[in-house]
């Protein structure tokens, strides 16, 4: 959400291109853990959506990047999302480096 609200800043000409973009990717990222959450008792479907979370996280801090280019936000704002962003991508690493962690717990019948 607080890319949302910090794109809100951009110019009208990026709407269609890095705004655009910049909201999809952030949003893709929390998509694909919900999607993964859902399959968390397959772990090979479980990590492959963690993977694609990963590969939109970083698609977001790359789109960041390019918003400091073109100074739509200062370096400060893209450090303090960048930092985020690497907090986010930890926790997608041990999610697909520990699959079986995140899987329902077997119930004892009896």
């Amino acid at each position: 959400m607080e890319i949302f609200e910090l794109t809100k800043g951009f110019p009208q000409e990026e709407k269609y291109a890095l705004t655009s973009q910049l909201r999809r990717s952030s949003r893709s990222v929390a998509r694909s853990i919900g999607e993964a959450y859902r399959m968390r008792n397959y772990p090979n479907h479980f990590v492959s959506k963690i993977s694609d979370a990963d590969m939109e996280n970083t698609e977001t801090m790359i789109s960041l990047d390019f918003a400091e280019s073109c100074k739509y936000i200062s370096n400060q704002q893209n450090i303090s999302l960048q930092n985020q962003l690497v907090e986010v991508g930890k926790l997608l690493n041990h999610m697909m480096n520990n699959p079986e962690s995140y899987q329902r717990k077997k119930r004892n019948s009896g």
